[in-house]
């Protein structure tokens, strides 16, 4: 056992994200009898269906009625208890963001929400449930923090992470088998501290989600094809955010891109853009992701190519950025 699972590396690389949660979940859950688990109708989905065969008694599913679970979550903070909340989450933070903000946000009340089905992993489900706003939404909650692992690996690490954490929690993860970003558990993870994937000195890549295995793989293409020695740093954790990792890229390398598979507007780029601006570095930059549009419908993986979050979209904005011109 290594890093608090029960299963190795190998098992979680057959898992998704939100697997690797309920699995996790459900081991926590026999150390801390204090976790409940709410979902809106939506438990296989999200995969807290283990939670509720092994703890029928502290799972509750309120049916398609997210703003009613945020409020429920609410008062089992106030009693003592600590709620994980699932769902997808468009729905976490777009139908119920008054009562996320309101009554969760807003008390600073210990609730944790593991949102299912972000970005563009729904796909082809269509693009009112894509969910490209809702770090810009979450982020700008106060007393709010919002991470963005990479993959299973990290989503097993966040959960048990926040079972540490105090106050609310945003955690976002895709629907299904993203690709893996990690090659081992074996990396110390911290919520607020970004991970350097991969060193570099000539421009530096700030990734988050299913954006980091892109950059890293793009790293490999730059080395090889144009000499550029491209740093890639894992922003898992968008609020609060890691200013000293930013500060020290943009100063070492002259030149910072952001990729996520969000909206380009109050996400993970702008959070670094705000952090540049407020230190008074004045290096290149460029924002990869949704250019301010809301999705077409597709494939994810046609549809991070469409948008250039992926490996070669990736690749081809560091050589824009950088003004190496194609052959």
């Amino acid at each position: 056992m290594t890093s608090g699972f029960s299963y190795t590396v190998y098992d979680v690389s057959e898992l998704t994200q939100a697997e690797v949660y309920g699995h996790v979940l459900v081991e926590l859950g026999y150390e801390h009898p204090e976790i409940v688990l709410l979902t809106a109708d939506l438990a296989k989905s999200t995969k807290t269906s283990v939670f509720f065969k092994e703890f029928p008694e502290r799972s509750f599913n309120f049916g398609i009625a997210e703003q009613n679970m945020m409020s429920a979550a609410a008062g089992f903070a106030i009693t003592g208890k600590l709620p994980f909340v699932s769902t997808m989450a468009v729905f976490a933070t777009m139908r119920a963001c008054e009562q996320l903000r309101t009554d969760i946000a807003y008390p600073n009340l210990n609730v944790k929400i593991v949102a299912t089905h972000a970005g563009l992993s729904m796909g082809v489900g269509g693009t009112t449930h894509h969910c490209t706003e809702d770090i810009a939404i979450t982020r700008s909650m106060a007393n709010m923090t919002v991470v963005v692992p990479a993959d299973s690996i990290e989503t097993g690490k966040v959960v048990r992470a926040a079972i540490k954490h105090k106050g609310p929690l945003y955690v976002r993860v895709g629907r299904g088998f993203e690709p893996m970003a990690y090659e081992s558990d074996e990396y110390e993870y911290e919520i607020g501290k970004s991970v350097l994937m991969r060193d570099g000195k000539d421009v530096t890549v700030i990734a988050c989600g299913v954006c980091v295995l892109a950059g890293v793989e793009a790293a490999y293409e730059l080395k090889d094809n144009d000499g550029v020695d491209l740093r890639v740093i894992n922003m898992h954790t968008i609020k609060p955010i890691d200013r000293e990792a930013i500060i020290k890229a943009a100063r070492e390398t002259g030149c910072i891109v952001t990729a996520e598979e969000h909206n380009i507007l109050g996400g993970l780029g702008s959070a670094v853009a705000e952090v540049l601006a407020e230190e008074g570095i004045a290096i290149k930059f460029k924002r990869l992701g949704l250019p301010d549009v809301y999705s077409v419908i597709g494939y994810p993986e046609d549809l991070y190519a469409r948008y250039e979050i992926d490996t070669a979209g990736i690749y081809k904005g560091i050589r824009e950025v950088l003004g190496i011109e194609s052959v």
